[in-house]
């Protein structure tokens, strides 16, 4: 699997590339898919571009979305979108438009409440675990553990990105038997791809990871790095 993640925390002063408004995500996701993106992960933004939980916000993003593409669609629940732990939970319940899946940072404040909320609704969690935190630590003594929809794997190193992917991968263990997605970040996310790809993990690419393609231009679209990951993963399931 490689999930294309459209735009992350990124707002308009990393350039006009990067999708904010549903519309500009909309085309973004339909340009992915049709290269061979098979899932999404997105962050819905209000309009003067801050990721948002509001239900209002979600669900246009969503909805726009899913008029273009038939794969399915998440989005995050970062802790900076609902600083208020006691609110966060509560946000997500208040959706009126539910995604497909939704990414829970398990070291931030609050995970498991706003984990246990998606997992009523009947909304997918994709668990983030950060390298550099206790993340791991904490999703192996969670009782939620065996009900996420996969482990989302972050490597936010850049320095030795494919060192820390396979101390977090150790860290996680048997990750409670769920799926495991694998992915860095800015000069890590090429690193860590080719990583997930040797080790047959489904990886993400977009602009959330990275504003570049592996030869260091900057990327035109979400879909350019899509078409380009999928060449590298190639090349590297071959070459393992």
């Amino acid at each position: 699997m490689v999930q294309v993640c459209l735009n992350g925390p990124r707002g308009a002063a990393d350039g006009s590339v990067v999708p904010l408004t549903p519309g500009s995500l909309a085309q973004e996701a339909a340009e992915a898919v049709a290269v061979g993106a098979t899932d999404i992960h997105v962050h819905p933004k209000t309009p003067c571009g801050r990721d948002s939980l509001s239900p209002r916000v979600v669900a246009a993003t969503l909805e726009a979305i899913r008029a273009r593409v038939s794969v399915p669609v998440g989005v995050t629940t970062g802790a900076w979108a609902e600083p208020d732990p006691t609110a966060h939970a509560a946000r997500v319940r208040s959706w009126t438009v539910l995604p497909d899946h939704a990414s829970v940072n398990w070291h931030e404040p609050g995970a498991e409440e706003t984990a246990a909320a998606l997992i009523d609704l009947g909304v997918g969690v994709e668990a983030g675990i950060w390298s550099g935190t206790d993340g791991a630590e904490r999703f192996a003594v969670s009782a939620l553990g065996p009900k996420v929809l996969r482990v989302l794997a972050e490597v936010t190193d850049t320095r030795a990105p494919e060192a820390a992917a396979r101390r977090l991968l150790a860290e996680l263990g048997t990750a409670h038997g769920r799926p495991v997605l694998l992915h860095g970040e800015d000069e890590g996310a090429w690193p860590v791809l080719r990583l997930a790809g040797r080790l047959g993990l489904a990886t993400r690419v977009g602009l959330e990871d990275t504003l570049l393609l592996p030869e260091g231009q900057p990327a035109l679209s979400n879909a350019q790095l899509v078409a380009e990951a999928l060449v590298q993963i190639g090349w590297s399931q071959r070459s393992s």
